[in-house]
């Protein structure tokens, strides 16, 4: 409800209240303020509380009932889409022996498939954005949370398919094991139906009809954001993020073979690293839904300590096979407990109305990271000889992210600053715009002390 129209209510109200005070004080010109003043305040508040209740019950609507189903869907994206791309480590030594090529060259099959899909908004990335998105409309107060729980996917599948697809090599090769991971990704299809938007189709402002198709079409994909700097310093610290977070997914098997452990053993590392991702996206959904600290530095701790977790991957192997399998653990524990934060943080950049086409401008900018980190990683695989330079420019890369987060204005401070479509001058349609009371509706409230001043407030 807009405040115009409960100015308007209130207005009738206290036209009531006037017919009433006159029928009681016949003759009278003048009739004590104190008769519709404090009345007239209680029914605006008392209007602006049942709107605010009226939305709050709606709000619970979404979160308490379909909202979980959205979650639900999410979950089985997640665990479709990143599932996938985590056990792909799997095939990367089969890859290598196969087509007889150097680490470098394999990884590229990787990173171009990320890369693509990413800056072009097909396969995966055309699912996987409007699904989290959808869930954070339907969600606020538990929004973290949600979004954590949806992504459980991720780490439960990792833990399910490593073994899975080593077996599948074993009986089918690479060719019948890749068939039978496309058909089993047809079954996002599925998780498509369940979404439901509960948001209108985005508003243009009046204004912007008149003008050409491509002026639209920008404000539409909200690339007005690329000329902000908040929006593009988290964009580049996404970028070294997507870098090194996918080299420990796709070297990680290979890492654990080059260091002298069977097929099924070096399968088991990321099994148990999606175990402990499980953990990390639960535990960091949990303590921010406490709200004791922002999203924003919750994400630069998380990835802060990725990057030193990954650092110390590569000494993990002097420990044998229980070493290496708990540096991993806890290099899964804090990827699980980062991944959900990275999407959570958009909407207090940029606002819950510009999140989607940010979401997907951030795709655009961060495939560069995935298009290059893996190839590196290989790189420096065949020219040193081991996996130690892979895993230490991972690690290097996560903590250059967390440093550009420190970045971001207002990342001192206790509180979120406001978002960039209020805070810098966004496009809004007029009817979003909440508006004030008119000078013509204005309620003009006398305070009640002036009651013993009858003459200084005359009825007309």
């Amino acid at each position: 409800m807009q405040m115009k129209a409960i100015c308007k209510r209130a207005l009738s109200f206290r036209k009531a209240v006037l017919t009433k005070a006159h029928s009681a004080w016949p003759g009278e010109t003048h009739i004590p303020v104190s008769v519709f003043t404090g009345v007239t305040h209680t029914c605006v508040q008392a209007m602006m509380m049942a709107e605010a209740q009226d939305q709050g019950g709606r709000h619970q609507h979404h979160e308490g009932r379909w909202g979980w189903v959205v979650v639900g869907a999410l979950f089985m994206v997640s665990s479709l889409v990143f599932g996938l791309i985590r056990s792909l480590g799997v095939f990367f030594v089969e890859f290598v022996l196969y087509f007889n090529e150097s680490a470098q060259a394999v990884s590229w099959i990787t990173s171009i498939g990320l890369a693509m899909q990413q800056l072009f908004s097909i396969g995966w990335a055309f699912v996987f954005t409007p699904t989290v998105a959808s869930v954070m409309q339907y969600f606020t107060r538990r929004r973290s949370l949600a979004m954590a729980l949806g992504f459980t996917g991720v780490g439960l599948s990792s833990f399910a398919f490593s073994p899975l697809f080593q077996l599948l090599l074993e009986v089918y090769a690479w060719r019948g094991a890749l068939l039978i991971l496309g058909g089993l990704s047809l079954n996002i299809m599925a998780c498509g139906a369940l979404i439901r938007p509960i948001t209108a189709t985005k508003a243009i402002d009046k204004t912007l009809k008149k003008s050409s198709l491509l002026s639209r079409l920008s404000v539409y994909f909200e690339l007005p954001l690329l000329l902000q700097k908040p929006f593009l310093t988290y964009g580049a610290a996404i970028t070294f993020f997507n870098a090194g977070y996918f080299i420990p997914y796709v070297h990680l098997v290979a890492h654990s073979r080059h260091a002298g452990f069977s097929e099924y053993q070096a399968a088991f590392v990321i099994s148990a690293t999606g175990v402990a991702d499980i953990v990390g996206r639960v535990l960091s959904g949990w303590v921010s839904d406490l709200g004791r600290l922002r999203l924003v530095h919750m994400l630069s701790l998380w990835t802060l300590l990725l990057g030193l977790f990954l650092l110390a991957l590569p000494l993990g192997t002097l420990g044998g096979y229980v070493g290496l399998l708990t540096t991993s653990l806890a290099q899964g524990l804090c990827s699980g407990a980062m991944t959900p934060l990275v999407f959570a943080v958009v909407p207090e950049i940029v606002g819950m109305e510009r999140m989607l086409g940010a979401l997907g401008l951030l795709q655009l900018i961060e495939s560069i990271g995935g298009l290059l980190g893996a190839p590196l990683s290989g790189w420096l695989k065949d020219t040193t000889g081991t996996y130690s330079a892979s895993f230490a420019v991972a690690g290097g890369f996560l903590l250059l992210g967390s440093a550009v987060t420190a970045t971001l204005p207002g990342f001192c401070s206790c509180t979120s600053p406001a978002p960039l479509n209020d805070a810098e001058g966004a496009p809004h349609n007029e009817e979003s715009k909440q508006e004030s009371c008119p000078e013509k509706y204005s309620l003009a409230l006398t305070p009640l002390s002036e009651k013993n001043h009858p003459t200084s407030s005359p009825l007309h």
